[in-house]
């Protein structure tokens, strides 16, 4: 049930970062209230996996969730720069996790 806890913590992880660009500095009431509400629970969630996962695995793992997501969705929604080279890096944060996951 961890996994799935650290899974869920880093999607809602995604969500937050997101959500940071829709609040325009924290001056549109409801994408900052999303924005905090998802902080909440990726946090609560976090907490929640660290009670049986070791705590460099799950937060490796819970930052990956959130660095492939937030940097995915980048791509997609705002146009981000997709090069051959940051998708490369991306790739070897997945590698990175699921060598984190195999480990543990």
């Amino acid at each position: 049930m961890a996994w799935i806890y650290l899974l869920f913590a880093g999607l809602f992880e995604v969500g937050w970062a997101i959500g940071l660009k829709y609040t325009q500095g924290f001056t549109r009431l409801i994408p900052t209230l999303l924005t905090v509400g998802s902080m909440v629970v990726s946090l609560g969630l976090l907490g929640l996996a660290l009670k049986t996962l070791p705590l460099g695995t799950a937060y490796a793992l819970w930052t990956g969730i959130g660095t492939i997501g937030t940097a995915t969705l980048g791509i997609i929604l705002f146009g981000e720069p997709a090069t051959v080279l940051r998708l490369a890096c991306i790739g070897l944060i997945v590698a990175g996790i699921v060598g984190l996951k195999l480990v543990s």
